[in-house]
Parts: structure tokens; sequence; C-alpha cells
């Protein structure tokens, strides 16, 4: 327990006195004002490159609003840490890229005139912005009380057995994701977390599975609702982009809200969930002590 009151201490919409209003706020209105125009009306080389500098002026509002809210973000918590998520995103999105040679769900037309390097190099930029603002968004959700209801539910026994089974489970996944992709195409966006989160419990690391076992489903609540969130932006944003990209899901490619079919959505929840465990195993890897996400601030994991 900390023996003083900090500023992540305070109440869900708090808003501390004499609070300086963000100059980060304004500019990320801004860049989005900008490139969302310059996107959807296809303006020249604004418009081609309007991915990042767009996501980037969100993730920007998100993180003022979060300080607005809770009188800390990610940001002012930790700078470099906020900047080495962007250096984490990149390379988790590429593996997604990866599978997706296998269950070729989902397309992007305009990247057949780029070049092999230069394809690599602007995709990889915009990938960048895929954790951080996935954890922004789950920050500001977790600044709501309606995420404390999830605080005191039913727990269980959680094991090294237990967790073993958990990962054979994810293992049996990710094969089934290559051998059958046609089939087992939706294990895509669970295999990662059924397998890094509870290597991350076993190894002494924050894990949503130790959390649901001691009955707080606070993580994986707001961080899905975080991750739904930017995958509704995601997509609207993409709808008249060029490039842009399109999805061909076998079974459930109905009922579209922009691109994605209704049911795909679904895939944002879990999705959130493998980039908390790819953060928390990546650092751990690297021997870094994980300090910018929300649930290790003491909002939600206690």
């Amino acid at each position: 327990m900390r023996g003083k009151l900090e500023p992540t201490d305070a109440p869900r919409g708090f808003v501390p006195a004499r609070l300086p209003f963000p100059l980060r706020l304004w500019l990320g209105l801004a860049l989005i004002a900008i490139f969302w125009f310059a996107s959807w009306t296809r303006l020249g080389a604004l418009g081609e490159y309007a991915f990042f500098p767009q996501w980037f002026g969100l993730i920007l509002v998100l993180d003022a609003l979060v300080a607005l809210r809770r009188g800390a973000s990610l940001l002012t918590r930790n700078p470099r840490e906020f900047v080495a998520l962007f250096l984490l995103s990149a390379p988790a999105w590429w593996l997604f890229e990866g599978l997706n040679a296998f269950v070729q769900n989902w397309h992007y037309l305009g990247a057949e005139n780029y070049p092999a390097w230069k394809y690599i190099l602007v995709a990889s930029i915009n990938f960048s912005t895929v954790i951080p603002a996935v954890f922004e968004m789950t920050e500001l959700v977790a600044t709501f009380a309606f995420v404390d209801r999830w605080r005191a539910g039913r727990g269980f026994t959680l094991t090294p057995r237990v967790a073993w089974l958990v990962m054979y489970a994810g293992a049996f996944a990710f094969a089934a994701v290559i051998l059958a992709p046609r089939y087992a195409f939706p294990l895509t966006w669970l295999w990662v977390v059924l397998i890094a989160d509870p290597l991350n419990y076993l190894r002494g690391r924050a894990s949503l599975l130790a959390q649901l076992a001691r009955g707080n489903a606070r993580p994986l609540v707001a961080l899905g609702a975080g991750a739904l969130l930017c995958g509704l932006v995601w997509e609207l944003w993409n709808f008249y982009a060029m490039p842009k990209w399109y999805y061909t899901v076998p079974f459930v490619g109905f009922a579209k809200i922009f691109e994605m079919p209704l049911l795909g959505y679904g895939g944002y929840l879990p999705f959130a969930w493998e980039l908390y465990a790819l953060y928390h195993l990546a650092w751990g890897k690297l021997g870094r002590a994980p300090g910018a996400v929300v649930m290790d601030m003491g909002s939600l994991s206690e």
C-alpha cells in the first residue's frame, strides 16, 4: 500500500484542482482533423501517409483525457515507457500478419503499389500505434465506475498445473490455425494469450489469469472494451481511406459495419488480452520493469 496519495489514487472521474489543460489534447485534435480529412479525400501524400499521424493524434487525445480524469497518464508517468510501447507494437502486429498468410482474413488495397522495402517500412510505422492506442483507450475506460463492478467475482484455484493446461490449449490452438485455417481462424485472436499469459504467471509477472483466479475481472473488461472502441475507430477511419484493408472471413462475413463483419468485432476483445500478455512477456525477457500499463499502477490489479 502506498504511504501517500498519488495522482493515480484519484477517484474515477476526479479532476485535480489547477490542472493545466494539456497542450497535447489540442495537438492531437489538430492531427486527427487534418489527417482524417486528408485520408478520406485522398489528398495526395497527406492522405497516403495519414495513418500514423491520425492515430498518433488520437493517442495524444486519449492520454490527455486520462490525465484530466485521473491526474496522471501513460505519458506523464513514464515518458520512456510510453515511447517503448511504439517500439514493441510493430513486431507484435507483424506476428499476426504472419498468421494472416495462413488464414487470409484481411487484405490491403494499394499495397501492391509499394516496393517490398517501402511496404515493410510504412507498415511498421503504422503498426507501431496499435499497442499505445489500445493501452491508452484501456486507461480511459478504466476511469469509469462501471469497471469496478468486475472487481469482486468468484475466483478459482490457480496452480502451475492449470497454467500448463492452458498453455497446452494455446499450443493446440496455434497448430489448428496453421493446419486448418479455414475453420480455426478465430483462434488467431486467442492462442497468444493462452500461451503467454500463463507463462507470465509461472514467471511471477503480471497475469490476467492470476487476476481472474482472484475474482478480479477488471483488467479483462477494461482491455476488451478499450480494444473494441479502438476497433470501431480503426474500421471507421479505414472505410474511405486509400491504402485500406478489407476482409474475407469464412462463414461469418455478413452484416458488415464498415469493412468488418459484425461478428468480427468480437475478436478485438481477446486481441487486447494478447497485447497485454505480449507486453509483459517481452518486458520480462528483456529484464525491464513494466511501468506503463494502467493494470500495473494499482487501479485495476489490486
